[in-house]
């Protein structure tokens, strides 16, 4: 029988009981004044802290220059210390570089072109994202366990750690229906253009805004459409946008799991993608959705004015539920008590049911 007064038994308790303290290491940590490209990082963060874990973050700023990445290392090493952290979360490939030598259990974070590659002006990669694949897959080698945003990231790199796809998560109560008429309304447009919606930088390559403006050009020879773009804007008014609009075009040539597609879903916008990433499985069985094979600007045209001529919302909302930040938070969890286990030599833990219900019903 335990005693409460069993000291042994106590300390014992309170091992299980503390909460996991976590440093996460990020190049890509959202700043003032900047379009929030990186906000599923921060809001990742923040689901973590509302389920009881500890976590400090080191932002700094990579840019692809070895004297910032060689100036953060020697910042956050003192602070890699057993009695501090439990363990460390590099968000991004290259980040993970700063936690080496290993003090710590190690979770590397691949979001997409951390090892995917950087594409240039020109269309093409680049040398400077082939030397950060390289440092990506030099750190993947040494961590405790993997994260990749989707299934089709895993055939770039090789590593003996647990390898967990988990997409990035959804805030539902940021990304919520609101009527398309109350939505223009707000944000003072009309109501009788058909609206289309690029959410992204013009000026990324890899996004092709060129493409998805001249499928916008095909498509008003026989149905008047506007393309708006959504770049500049506070993240928190890209829900609004999204309700706005009548459809979604989606044209990047690379990406993990583009987390603008899945939050247009939760908006049960109809979205019409290129194959890319994780697209193909996020639009599976929606009617009123279409990914287009064909990647010229006249077979996207056609795409968007079926969608548009349809004019209804989808049922994406059902589709990307099982997404919820909730849901993806609890699952981070089990990767993070798997890595700690595997540092230390140990067979990976089982989640505890009622610590399941707890994290799933936030």
């Amino acid at each position: 029988m335990l005693r409460t007064g069993d000291t042994r038994v106590e300390h014992e308790q309170e091992k299980v009981e503390a909460p996991l303290r976590v440093l996460m290491i990020t190049a890509g940590w959202p700043q003032p004044g900047q379009p929030q490209t990186t906000h599923f990082v921060k809001r990742q963060a923040e689901f973590l802290r509302k389920a009881g874990v500890e976590v400090d973050v080191f932002p700094f700023r990579g840019a692809k220059r070895p004297w910032n990445y060689a100036r953060a290392w020697m910042q956050v090493r003192p602070r890699m210390e057993p009695d501090r952290y439990d363990v460390v979360h590099a968000q991004f490939g290259q980040s993970g570089i700063l936690a080496l030598p290993k003090r710590l259990p190690l979770v590397v974070t691949l979001r997409g072109s951390d090892i995917l590659g950087i594409v240039g002006p020109d269309g093409r990669y680049t040398l400077a994202g082939r030397i950060s694949q390289a440092v990506a897959r030099f750190a993947l080698r040494r961590a405790d366990a993997v994260v990749v945003v989707s299934e089709h990231m895993t055939g770039y790199f090789h590593t003996s750690a647990p390898v967990t796809v988990l997409p990035s998560g959804l805030d539902f109560d940021l990304f919520r229906i609101v009527p398309r008429d109350e939505a223009r309304a707000r944000l003072g447009w009309p109501l009788d253009k058909r609206l289309v919606l690029f959410a992204g930088n013009p000026e990324q390559p890899r996004k092709r805004h060129a493409l998805a403006k001249a499928a916008i050009e095909v498509l008003n020879r026989t149905l008047p459409t506007e393309l708006v773009v959504a770049w500049g804007v506070a993240h928190t008014d890209i829900p609004l946008y999204m309700n706005a609009c009548d459809a979604f075009v989606f044209t990047s040539m690379q990406e993990g799991s583009p987390n603008v597609v899945k939050e247009a879903l939760a908006c049960d916008l109809p979205v019409v993608s290129v194959p890319i990433g994780d697209t193909a499985e996020r639009l599976r069985g929606i009617a009123g959705c279409e990914l287009v094979e064909d990647e010229r600007p006249e077979a996207i045209a056609a795409a968007l004015e079926r969608v548009l001529r349809r004019g209804q919302r989808v049922a994406g909302r059902v589709a990307v539920a099982p997404l919820a930040e909730e849901a993806i938070t609890a699952r981070l969890i089990d990767v993070y008590r798997a890595a700690i286990a595997r540092y230390a030599g140990r067979p990976a833990p089982r989640r505890d049911p009622a610590v399941a219900a707890r994290l799933t019903e936030r």
